[in-house]
């Protein structure tokens, strides 16, 4: 129960830490929120999608919702854990009676919180500023749910232990370049049908992908469910390929996580 309460306590160092970083306010919480009201505004007629037709903001929605869960999860951890093994945060923190898990507790819940925020905000952008028509049952809400906690849980272990690839000065590239090419190919800006079949099979390895067509489950019309790559929306595999991705990351984390930088102890 200390250990619980020490990672309340921590969770809320972090928001507070998080709040101040504007950069990472910027690029990992408001950035699909601002890329929704872009395309929303720009792209201000009606989309043709298949058979449907749509307003913008429903058409850029899903991608922006799956987009917004690795850049609040995976991002966030990626970034911070590196810069804090690396100027010697991780290394005081050992040092002292805080269990370890605590400071995990307060990671986690940084990303819950931003996460779930961020969901909030970009809903209601959509429902209040553009007129998006959100999903109207409970089979709908539920698959949100589902694939929004798989996608964050995958994201935040994955987002942990690549921390491990980079030092604070490079990490930043590390992890954006890779990002801004999966959310390309991975349908989060395009059509996911118009990108080039060797491309899908390439997203389909990655997360993200999955994380955008569970989303496109939720909100698009069930007839578009036939431009997917299987010609269906594919939830059992998308749950069993997300899972897959949390539990190998969550794996990798207990083998790569560091308290020191390399070369000291």
């Amino acid at each position: 129960m200390n250990a619980v309460a020490l990672g309340f306590d921590r969770t809320v160092l972090e928001l507070k830490m998080y709040s101040r970083e504007k950069e990472a306010v910027f690029f990992g919480f408001l950035f699909p929120v601002v890329m929704l009201t872009l395309f929303s505004v720009i792209f201000n007629d009606e989309i043709t999608e298949g058979t449907a037709t749509m307003s913008a903001a429903e058409f850029f929605l899903p991608g922006m919702v799956s987009a917004g869960i690795l850049l609040t999860s995976f991002q966030t951890m990626a970034m911070s854990v590196a810069v804090e093994r690396d100027d010697g945060t991780l290394k005081r923190l050992r040092s002292t009676p805080m269990p370890a898990v605590s400071y995990f507790l307060g990671k986690v819940g940084l990303v819950v919180v931003t996460a779930l925020a961020q969901q909030v905000l970009l809903l209601g952008v959509a429902k209040f500023a553009f007129g998006a028509d959100l999903p109207t049952t409970a089979d709908g809400w539920l698959t949100f749910g589902w694939v929004f906690a798989l996608g964050a849980i995958a994201g935040t272990v994955l987002g942990t232990a690549y921390s491990s690839l980079a030092t604070a000065r490079s990490i930043g590239a590390v992890v954006v370049a890779p990002m801004l090419i999966l959310q390309f190919i991975s349908g989060v800006y395009f059509d996911f049908g118009g990108i080039p079949s060797w491309l899908q099979q390439v997203a389909a390895i990655f997360p993200l992908k999955w994380i955008a067509q569970g989303m496109r489950s939720v909100f698009f019309p069930d007839e578009l469910a036939t431009l997917e790559m299987a010609g269906s929306w594919e939830p059992g595999r998308t749950a069993l390929i997300l899972g897959a991705w949390a539990i190998g990351g969550l794996i990798l984390c207990v083998l790569t996580f560091r308290w020191f930088k390399r070369g000291t102890t």
